[in-house]
């Protein structure tokens, strides 16, 4: 497969990304919601291959103190080829320079983060629009 990777939303299909999340699975993320999400996003990646969208991830960032790395997502047919890895690599690559790069993981995906180079916070702290289904997803434990 033939790869292309691209910094710019501006040739985007927005319900493909949207399906693209949906498969991936990373939930129902609507279009229009993702324009927003990418238009404040400094950092962006989107890798084709054979002309279909296979990987994204994205930070914001504010160019000096923190970028935060959010929303990598990889097509059911090509997770575990490495894409997750390369798109996560370029998004710190592109966030060099800032004192701080940081993510939240999935349960049971620390690991993948931490061969990248990440370690566990102990002090994060975070207010979901979902309280509940985050701590039924155990992204929080509420303690």
């Amino acid at each position: 497969m033939d790869l292309e990777w691209k910094y710019s939303e501006e040739e985007l299909d927005w319900n493909e990304l949207s399906e693209l999340y949906r498969i991936a699975p990373l939930g129902e993320k609507k279009p229009d919601i993702l324009k927003k999400a990418f238009g404040a996003s400094m950092f962006k990646c989107f890798v084709y291959g054979d002309g279909k969208l296979v990987a994204v991830g994205r930070a914001l960032a504010d160019g000096v103190d923190c970028s935060y790395l959010c929303d990598v997502a990889v097509h059911p047919e090509v997770q575990g080829s490495g894409l997750g890895r390369a798109v996560v690599s370029k998004l710190v690559e592109l966030s060099d320079g800032h004192k701080k790069i940081v993510l939240y993981s999935y349960p049971g995906k620390e690991s993948f983060y931490k061969k990248l180079g990440f370690m566990r916070m102990s002090t994060a702290m975070a207010i979901f629009q979902d309280q509940e289904q985050a701590l039924n997803w155990g992204l929080v434990n509420g303690t």
